[in-house]
């Protein structure tokens, strides 16, 4: 029976299966499921994450965009009633809507080609989140972890330690998926902060104002932020506008930001 469920990885939906037993195990442990979590996993694939989580928390709720994979992963886990899987576009589905009384703990081996996009999406839910366990692109892992100064941060470094503290684990080779992609992959643990450590007054602003600075990223602060505020006036502004955007802090983003929210709205 098992053999009629035989399904293609495809490359529309960027689906790389992991197959490493040895991963697997080590991504379940550093997860630590528990009986009594709210846990979902983004795009279980041919479930093999799923298995050992669902041993551990039996009442796993799966969001997969594949329609062919549901009757596999359906027929799999058959023997666990309280495994729930909805076919749905995890960048459009409503994390929140499962989050009612204690908060999600996300799972997932995320497409290398929605990664960045969903990881946005996902900020949006962050008061309803425990934590995140991702298996991403190495280099997105070195985004998301990197500091002020190196070429890796950016905009995506900015926004998600924001709201999270990023805990990069290891890495994962190639040869541990089927079929192998031609990145290396990290997994990435993000824990929301239950207390921001710096408050935007406005986080849209936030937002718009790291956007455009590392769009000019060579430019200056000053020259970078003048389609934004071509009136604005640096020698008040809480940072050095002649610095690169790269080279500011979150806190000093946040700062910028702020002073700027003052001005416009």
């Amino acid at each position: 029976m098992d053999n009629f469920f035989q399904h293609k990885a495809r490359k529309r939906f960027g689906q790389n299966f992991l197959v490493d037993e040895n991963i697997i195990e080590r991504i379940v442990r550093a997860v630590a499921p528990k009986e009594s979590d709210k846990l979902v996993e983004i795009g279980p694939g041919q479930g093999a994450i799923t298995e050992l989580l669902l041993r551990r928390c039996p009442s796993l709720t799966a969001v997969e965009l594949d329609r062919d994979l549901i009757p596999l992963l359906q027929f799999k886990f058959r023997d666990y009633p309280q495994f729930n899987i909805i076919e749905r576009d995890a960048l459009k589905f409503d994390f929140g809507e499962f989050a009612a009384g204690s908060p999600l703990r996300i799972v997932g081996n995320l497409p290398y080609n929605i990664s960045t996009p969903l990881l946005f999406h996902l900020l949006s839910f962050e008061g309803k989140v425990q934590d995140m366990h991702f298996m991403l692109q190495k280099e997105v892992v070195d985004r998301l972890s990197a500091r002020p100064g190196t070429k890796s941060f950016g905009r995506l470094s900015v926004m998600v330690q924001y709201y999270c503290r990023v805990q990069g684990l290891f890495p994962v080779p190639p040869q541990s998926f089927q079929p192998a992609p031609k990145v290396e992959s990290a997994i990435v643990r993000l824990i929301p902060h239950h207390k921001l450590p710096f408050v935007a007054e406005n986080e849209k602003l936030l937002e718009r104002i790291v956007n455009v600075a590392f769009q000019q990223r060579r430019k200056t602060l000053r020259n970078a932020l003048k389609p934004l505020f071509p009136e604005l006036d640096a020698s008040v502004l809480p940072v050095d506008t002649s610095r690169r955007p790269e080279t500011l802090s979150v806190e000093e983003f946040v700062l910028l930001a702020n002073h700027c929210n003052t001005l416009t709205y």
